[in-house]
């Protein structure tokens, strides 16, 4: 049986910069990342793609907003746009996945499945939003923003930037992962549990959705470690993990432990909105039983995959 590689793409590594926001510059991002995949799939090894969604999320949310404000259309709640995301993004990576198998001459087909997890209604995260979405404003526009926007919470994310922040509860469980693993074993390449799922509720057997946004790396590791995945792999802006980011005496890990990553995130080596949601997953992937935890950059996926490249954690 060939080995399984659960590769995570950020959301916001699909948006470069202000200036490339367009829906054409999200599928050119897409369509780069996708050839270093379809690298890591020539080797022979399958792969389960997931993806964020924070960025693409807040502007559904706004322009439904300003239909509103303009138009009078009724508003699209922030699970619809959870959902409007699986089918958007995963289009673009699937059909990237198709031209790039076909340049390749690679049969095999990708799918995407759009994908809902549940959450706990009582998850403590309803009450206290956390989840960064949307662009980023700089200080000055703060103010102007709370007053167009007075339900909005906004927090600043690792520094870069204040973004409107929502409730991001664990995920407990993926309804579809049976339907995934089937797809997998048959073949196909799976887009699945994009923005991290759309989250829902059970209530009397009954799935119901849910207004928040589920990190994304938190479900991608549970869907890891749920089809025994050979590798949890996180893609995103940075070629591995660094001691002392973007300050005096920057240096960085090639290899990490459960050990090691205890220490360093008690002394505050991990950013809260951005690195830290990322090593808790590898965490939780490996606790779970997993084996291998890769965090890298999209052009390093094969060299690292092969321990040339990016930070491997391991248990132990």
């Amino acid at each position: 049986m060939k080995e399984l590689a659960v590769i995570a793409i950020g959301g916001n590594s699909l948006i470069k910069d202000s200036k490339h926001q367009f829906v054409e510059d999200q599928y050119a991002a897409i369509c780069e990342s996708v050839s270093f995949i379809v690298d890591i799939i020539e080797s022979g090894i399958d792969v389960v793609i997931t993806h964020g969604n924070g960025p693409q999320v807040g502007f559904i949310m706004r322009r439904s907003e300003i239909a509103e404000e303009h138009a009078h259309m009724h508003p699209v709640p922030l699970v619809s746009c959870d959902a409007d995301t699986q089918g958007a993004i995963g289009y673009q990576i699937q059909q990237a996945m198709h031209n790039e198998f076909k340049k390749r001459d690679i049969q095999k087909l990708a799918v995407t499945m759009v994908t809902q997890v549940i959450v706990d209604k009582d998850d403590p995260a309803f009450l206290e939003p956390s989840k960064p979405i949307g662009s980023f404003y700089e200080e000055a526009q703060v103010d102007k923003i709370k007053r167009d926007h007075p339900s909005w919470i906004l927090a600043l994310d690792a520094g870069r930037g204040y973004r409107q922040v929502v409730a991001s509860p664990k995920p407990q469980s993926i309804v579809e992962k049976s339907a995934i693993a089937m797809l997998v074993n048959n073949g196909f390449s799976v887009i699945a549990v994009g923005g991290g799922g759309i989250p829902v509720i059970e209530v009397d057997n009954q799935l119901i959705g849910v207004n928040a946004v589920i990190d994304k790396d938190y479900a991608s590791a549970m869907l890891a470690a749920e089809l025994k995945a050979d590798y949890f792999i996180i893609s995103t802006a940075v070629d591995q993990v660094y001691i002392n980011y973007n300050q005096p005496g920057e240096m960085p890990v090639a290899h990490l432990n459960l050990e090691k990553i205890n220490a360093l995130r008690e002394s505050g080596q991990f950013a809260s909105g951005s690195m830290l949601p990322k090593i808790n997953a590898v965490e939780q992937f490996l606790l779970a039983g997993g084996k291998k935890a890769i965090i890298t950059s999209p052009s390093l996926l094969l060299k690292a995959v092969a321990g040339r490249a990016g930070t491997v954690i391991e248990a132990e």
